[in-house]
């Protein structure tokens, strides 16, 4: 802690509060000691229960994923209060954990938009690498109903989602863009030279030119 503690750069924190962060620490410093301390559950338990976003983001990064219950991974994501640590606990531990697909089932209509959003971007990430036995057009019944109303967090995975349904199959691509042409959801996010937009349609025909060419 006292280490972390030292790392912490006022700068970055300002700017991560603008992201709901609480922390400010430089994140390939904080990746740097993970690679030092290597796995280590035991001690990413300890820096878990500290509260602290940077220990919590250092934890993710030192803990043996598979070695978490199904209720402590569901626990971890109601109490994580930054936003960068629900996304690296989705990313990082849930995704690689036996109890992923049974949680991205159990938190799919959960009254919390963050629990909610983890379901959709579980969803999203299996679109992309396990489709078999996914609804793919009831899912993007849902997307069309309720993405435009949904909070931010459901928003952001439901398009993400919507995007992969789009690229991965053409078969649902024309809907998947008539979807999200018509939704105009992130239509006008700003994004940076170079980048691909998250608005789907545009994200949709970006990476199939991409596949096309290769």
């Amino acid at each position: 802690m006292a280490e972390l503690a030292e790392l912490e750069d006022p700068r970055i924190h300002a700017v991560n509060e603008k992201h709901g962060d609480d922390h400010g620490v430089n994140l390939t410093k904080l990746r740097a000691v993970a690679k030092r301390l290597k796995t280590q559950q035991d001690l990413a338990c300890r820096l878990w229960e500290t509260g602290d976003s940077a220990a919590r983001l250092l934890a993710l990064l030192i803990c043996r994923p598979k070695a978490f219950e199904r209720d402590q991974l569901d626990g971890m994501l109601r109490e994580a209060r930054s936003p960068k640590v629900q996304d690296w606990l989705v990313n990082y531990v849930v995704k690689k954990s036996p109890h992923c697909e049974e949680l991205r089932l159990a938190w799919f209509t959960d009254p919390d938009p963050v629990v909610a959003g983890a379901s959709w971007a579980l969803t999203g990430d299996r679109v992309a690498k396990k489709p078999e036995g996914l609804d793919l057009p009831g899912l993007l019944d849902l997307v069309e109903a309720d993405m435009r109303s949904a909070p931010d967090r459901v928003q952001w995975s439901m398009n993400y989602c919507l995007a992969q349904i789009g690229i991965g199959h053409a078969e649902l691509r024309a809907r998947a863009l008539a979807i999200g042409e018509r939704l105009g959801v992130f239509e006008d996010y700003p994004t940076s030279p170079g980048c691909t937009s998250p608005y789907a349609p545009a994200w949709i025909n970006e990476m199939v030119r991409r596949k096309d060419e290769k």
